[in-house]
């Protein structure tokens, strides 16, 4: 069924039509996504895109770079802020090594999808090979295709991804820098001036580029993974929920190499970097949840679930007729 049909289903139900206002609009595109109506049958997910970035060199982050090994570790442990919320929510973890510097753990529960020991560093040269570049957007379409549940979540780990995704946003969309840049992991005003200056360097290397180019030339290895994923993933009629900064860049860059895939997209929270309401404002996306998280992993992505879910049950609600409730009366 389409959209239209979808919504006079929704308008015949014993509510004022529209009286749900947003409710009813997510209820609709998922439903249209997915064509189901059935709350309980949606199940959900959440991927962790894990890599490191080679401008870390040069000093953008307040943490060191062997904090994104230490995360993955925590990730597979059970101890990270998007387990304790997707244990909440009953939503299983996996999570991906797309190009971690230093591996911490060799488990069977880690998804090999290794591009290399992390990107070069950009504000000297590409990140990537073209050819990398196209792996990351395979391998990544590859996954999002084999993903079983209906509602995917895909979040992030790695050290300077802000830089990187301000990096490749700015090539995308020719917003400013200075409109993009935030503080990523909590570096100081000092810190702040400071990788401003090395992402305007970096992204005067080069002009606008086309999306693959762009990937190659400053992004990273999880977000160009991530981006495949969530292409995959839209082309096979699973909803994506787009998490903060990171993961909306990489949507960006989905939508870039697969316009259209757009239509299977919920942005699921506002972060509290600068550059997400830039990039927000530029896609015409509206988020559903606007809490001051800036933390990644999925975490905003996680909690939209619920009212990703929530508003499908609105189709099970009983009609004007099946609940013998008097409905509208005509103009007079």
């Amino acid at each position: 069924m389409n959209s239209r049909t979808f919504q006079q289903l929704l308008d015949q139900k014993t509510k004022p039509i529209g009286s749900l206002g947003g409710l009813e609009e997510l209820a609709v595109r998922v439903a249209s996504v997915t064509n189901d109506t059935r709350p309980g049958t949606l199940s959900a997910s959440l991927t962790i895109f894990a890599a490191d970035h080679g401008i870390a060199e040069e000093g953008v982050s307040a943490f060191p770079q062997e904090v994104t090994g230490q995360m993955v570790s925590n990730f597979l442990a059970e101890g990270a802020a998007a387990n304790a919320i997707a244990g909440e929510l009953g939503i299983p973890v996996a999570v991906v090594d797309c190009g971690v510097k230093d591996v911490l753990v060799s488990r069977e529960d880690l998804i090999n999808m290794r591009l290399g020991a992390g990107t070069a560093n950009s504000a000297q040269g590409p990140a990537m090979s073209q050819e990398v570049a196209a792996k990351a957007i395979s391998q990544g379409q590859s996954y999002g295709r084999s993903l079983t549940s209906k509602i995917v979540c895909f979040g992030e780990m790695g050290i300077a991804n802000t830089s990187s995704a301000t990096l490749l946003a700015n090539k995308l969309s020719g917003i400013l820098i200075a409109d993009l840049i935030g503080r990523g992991t909590g570096v100081d005003d000092a810190g702040l001036k400071h990788k401003k200056s090395v992402l305007e360097r970096a992204a005067a290397r080069t002009g606008r580029l086309a999306p693959i180019d762009a990937l190659a030339e400053v992004g990273g290895f999880e977000i160009g993974t991530m981006a495949g994923a969530m292409i995959g993933a839209c082309a096979s009629n699973k909803v994506v929920v787009v998490d903060g900064f990171i993961a909306t860049a990489a949507s960006a860059l989905a939508r870039a190499l697969a316009p259209g895939c757009e239509a299977s997209m919920i942005y699921a929270h506002r972060s509290a970097e600068q550059g997400h309401t830039a990039m927000l404002e530029w896609l015409k996306a509206k988020p559903l949840l606007d809490l001051q998280m800036r933390l990644g992993e999925g975490t905003g992505a996680l909690l939209a679930v619920p009212i990703i879910r929530a508003s499908v049950s609105l189709f099970g609600m009983a009609s004007f007729t099946d609940a013998r409730v008097s409905g509208r009366s005509a103009d007079k």
